[in-house]
């Protein structure tokens, strides 16, 4: 028994620090993105992108992904800027930005 409890409590501790490290890297991955989107998501970037703050995690998951591959717009234009920005990241980075972002 007490094999168990020290068991699930490890894997609970773990879980806990990956959410942490997870949170820390999103944290991380937005420092490049408070210039045009705000600390918190709430500047509309370039006069254009609407404001993040208040999106989901998944709508803006896709959106990033779309500005990866070149199929998102913004009133029927790329963003270059954006496009040059998350073609470096992996999808696992995006997800994780993505998460971050929509804590805002």
């Amino acid at each position: 028994m007490k094999r168990i409890i020290a068991i699930t409590l490890s894997a609970a501790f773990a879980t806990t620090l990956f959410a942490a490290a997870a949170l820390a890297d999103g944290a991380a991955l937005y420092g490049p993105c408070k210039g045009c989107h705000g600390a918190d998501g709430s500047k509309t970037a370039m006069n254009i992108s609407p404001a993040l703050k208040g999106q989901g995690a998944d709508e803006l998951l896709t959106k990033l992904k779309g500005y990866k591959d070149g199929t998102y717009k913004i009133q029927d234009k790329t963003a270059p800027m954006m496009a040059k920005f998350v073609k470096k990241l992996s999808d696992e980075e995006l997800k994780t930005l993505a998460d971050h972002i929509a804590t805002f």
